[in-house]
């Protein structure tokens, strides 16, 4: 998209008049009558809309005005509630309410029942996801009515909420069937899928401005490949550490640093295993996504890249912190919450990272 008509930070330049004898010239339809900008010719300009008008019927749903400002706020908040409920299903099992309401989907027999003890923390987290169904339901509508042309949005959306649909069935087998550690380690692993993918989409429908920002980066590729490396190893230790809280694993090293006071300990119990995995794959991550975090922090040349990779390297070290503070305070509320915020929230980062793309490779 040529300068005179990309859209920087949400809002649109003002164009430039080209003088041609004198006058302004103003080329296309009524409707979309922009003044030509300096330089810029008039078979170019006809091209220019005529691409704006396959993406979206006009050039200036292209450019990204107002409309693409409805949908980011949507997936923003989209984001945020799933890191909530996120952080509320980890309550529900540190606090020990998985099971406070016995029956599913309503709670012994009513859909409103009273909010104390475990019941609160269950039913609060029920409330909470079935709210996102419906928010999520609402913010597809708005990418479909807003960006006809961005199909690309609209099929991760739907792809989205067939993921909630069974996440949502998932959470009742977990109480119908009374917490199977497959159910409940499956019911995490698609939570962190439907966070990755709603990132996805709200990194593909950010400002124009900040993927061309990518487009002459020589460290895009880094940047792309450190984030591929970063989601992969947080999705898997985020699926182990589920196995290790859902199979009450997490204090069968009941010691930090070391596990039954030895740095390699007897595996000859599944639970001990288990745990070391968990601790062995967290050092190997943190290895790794530091290591990408700073060839990132110097090879890449676009500044939010670069704060990504930071923001994920401090945020792996605060991770190990929280997971020797989980084992040291005996699976502490508080510290193995905010544990699988954090690991949620790196997920996001490294996601972030992996889906930037130059603004050339990304549909108007």
């Amino acid at each position: 998209m040529c300068a005179g008509h990309e859209a920087v930070g949400g809002q649109s330049r003002r164009p430039h008049t080209d003088r041609v004898g004198g006058r302004g010239v103003r080329t296309g339809p009524p409707q979309n009558r922009r003044p030509i900008p300096q330089g810029l010719s008039q078979r170019r300009l006809r091209h220019v809309q005529a691409g704006a008008e396959r993406h979206g019927g006009s050039l200036r749903m292209a450019r990204g005005g107002s409309l693409p400002l409805m949908v980011r706020p949507a997936l923003q908040f989209i984001l945020l509630w799933t890191l909530a409920l996120l952080l509320l299903g980890s309550v529900v099992h540190a606090t020990e309410s998985s099971l406070a309401c016995p029956d599913w989907p309503t709670c012994f027999g009513t859909m409103m029942p009273e909010m104390t003890g475990g019941v609160f923390w269950e039913h609060l987290h029920r409330l909470w996801a079935g709210a996102l169904v419906l928010f999520f339901l609402a913010a597809l509508i708005i990418v479909r009515r807003k960006l006809p042309g961005r199909t690309d949005i609209f099929r991760l959306g739907v792809a989205g909420l067939v993921l909630l649909v069974v996440q949502s069935v998932l959470g009742g087998l977990t109480v119908i069937y009374r917490l199977p550690d497959v159910i409940s380690t499956s019911h995490l692993a698609l939570a962190f899928i439907f966070l990755a993918l709603v990132t996805v989409m709200l990194v593909r429908t950010g400002p124009a401005a900040h993927r061309a920002d990518i487009a002459g980066d020589p460290g895009g590729g880094t940047v792309r490949r450190a984030g591929m490396w970063a989601a992969c190893l947080v999705f898997v230790q985020s699926v182990v550490g589920a196995l290790v809280r859902h199979t009450d694993s997490g204090m069968a090293c009941p010691d930090v640093p070391l596990c039954l006071g030895r740095v390699i300990p007897p595996l000859d119990h599944p639970m001990v295993q288990l745990h070391f995995l968990h601790r062995v794959l967290g050092l190997i991550l943190a290895a790794v996504v530091v290591t990408q975090a700073w060839l990132v922090i110097t090879r890449s040349g676009d500044p939010v890249s670069r704060r990504l990779a930071a923001c994920l390297g401090a945020g792996v070290a605060c991770q190990v912190l929280l997971g020797f503070l989980s084992v040291a305070f005996r699976l502490g509320v508080p510290y193995v919450s905010a544990h699988t915020l954090l690991a949620a929230t790196l997920l996001t980062l490294a996601v972030a990272m992996a889906a930037r793309r130059p603004a050339a490779a990304v549909p108007a």
